[in-house]
């Protein structure tokens, strides 16, 4: 169909970009398809809420601290839109080819008739997106005159001479505004007729561009950010207000670094679930800004930084198979620092603290996965006065050669969730072992330039 004719005879029907929305989510309700792919732990909490306010056509601001997931939750939403729309052809604000709404398109409807040319849009090309910051214009988010039309003939009274701003460029889809309190409050105005009249004034023009769009905006609760405010008559004109969380349990955070993080199976579970119970201890930690927030981000990147210790590793050691082990953890500190803010009184201890946190995650995971194993064949080596030296240059071949034969290692490699006999996962289990030893006080360990010795 390339034509409005060639569309009205296929049956097509209008429908506005809200309806469009509730009716695409209505049907995966009934059908029970995911609704929003790839978010996790927000099922029977924030979910129930954003889908109820996409069912009442509401427009929404999603308010949570950093790394909460509310951009990726934002994006997920492009795929309840049909998959393709018409558009009229050229139109640089996606006119419906039925309601044509710009000065240009309507001139062209009532030249063309039936032979106006029709364009199909594929639903990723209906998501706008900006990121509120403080050099944001009225013109940005708007529109402004074109110097450029001006230049090539046309009055300054001519509609034509608009360069439309991103909110009208997206017109017909949904546009996400982030971090909106860091918008200067008198950009913020220009947003008001768009949520509650949906049309736009550019520059004193008698200008009305009736527009159909889903806004939806993602702030940091007020209380933090200390940077901005959104506007009290803004506010009033979305019609839900929806907070979202870090996950709740720790089979969430657990799920969202496997989903997220790029470790290529270089990370066994264990180590995974320490940096996991890291990060929730990390958020529940009287030290840090709770305020602020611990973002997902800390965790996936934990996740990260570890499972390139041991690629490193396995480079400079000559290992086959890079697996991570517990010497990998210490690095994930200095490197996650950054990305925690700690309360003033905490000045000059924040790796003391990480540190310490880091400890406390790898004794309950220890607990956790190895708790009331039977570890004699381990142990009844120390009782004889033998100690073990690691680091994160020590190979797996090496260490395991350090340690010796070890009877019940089968069944400590199967109590962690590791498969197979590889001497990179024997080694990472019972690295594992030692440190949880240590951390019980079962054994005693010193630490040297990256040189560990585990000993009784």
């Amino acid at each position: 169909m390339t034509t409005v004719g060639e569309l009205r005879t296929s049956g097509h029907v209008q429908r506005s970009v809200k309806t469009e929305v509730r009716d695409n989510l209505l049907s995966r309700l009934r059908s029970g398809e995911s609704r929003f792919p790839g978010i996790v732990g927000f099922d029977d909490t924030v979910l129930p809420h954003l889908e109820r306010a996409l069912l009442a056509g509401h427009d929404l601001v999603l308010l949570g601290e950093r790394g909460q997931g509310k951009t990726r939750l934002i994006r997920t939403l492009v795929g309840l839109l049909d998959e393709w729309t018409p558009v009229v052809e050229g139109c640089e604000i996606n006119d419906h080819p039925y309601v044509p709404a710009c000065v240009r398109c309507r001139r062209l409807a009532a030249e063309q008739g039936d032979d106006l040319p029709v364009a199909w849009k594929h639903r990723d090309e209906r998501y706008g997106e900006k990121l509120a910051t403080p050099d944001t214009s009225v013109g940005d988010l708007i529109g402004d005159i074109d110097p450029i039309k001006v230049a090539e003939g046309r009055t300054l009274g001519d509609p034509e001479t608009v360069h439309y701003g991103l909110v009208p460029r997206t017109n017909r889809g949904i546009f996400s505004i982030n971090e909106l309190p860091d918008l200067a409050e008198r950009i913020q105005v220009s947003l008001l007729n768009v949520l509650e009249e949906r049309d736009i004034q550019v520059r004193g023009y008698a200008l009305r561009l009736p527009l159909d769009v889903l806004l939806i905006a993602s702030a940091n609760p007020e209380d933090y950010t200390n940077r901005g405010r959104i506007i009290t008559p803004l506010k009033d004109r979305f019609g839900a207000e929806i907070r979202t969380h870090y996950p709740l349990a720790l089979a969430d955070e657990l799920a969202l670094i496997a989903q997220e993080a790029q470790v290529d199976g270089l990370v066994p579970r264990h180590l995974i679930e320490v940096i996991a119970r890291f990060t929730r201890l990390v958020r529940d930690s009287p030290a840090v800004d709770s305020r602020s927030g611990v973002s997902a981000r800390f965790a996936i990147a934990g996740a990260e930084t570890v499972a390139a210790g041991a690629l490193r590793r396995a480079a400079l050691a000559g290992e086959d198979e890079p697996i991570a082990r517990i010497c990998d953890l210490p690095a994930v500190v200095p490197t996650l620092m950054g990305k925690v803010e700690f309360e003033v009184s905490e000045e000059g201890r924040e790796q003391e603290v990480l540190e310490h946190l880091l400890r406390r995650a790898t004794a309950e995971t220890y607990r956790h996965f190895l708790g009331g194993a039977d570890l004699s064949g381990l142990l009844d080596k120390f009782d004889a006065g033998d100690s073990v030296e690691s680091g994160e240059l020590v190979s797996a071949g090496e260490l395991l050669r350090r340690i010796g034969p070890v009877s019940g290692l089968a069944k400590i490699v199967e109590r962690l969730g590791m498969t197979g006999e590889s001497p990179g996962q024997a080694a990472a289990a019972l690295e594992f072992v030692l440190e949880g030893l240590y951390l019980t006080r079962r054994l005693s360990k010193d630490d040297t330039h990256g040189t560990t010795t585990y000993r009784t």
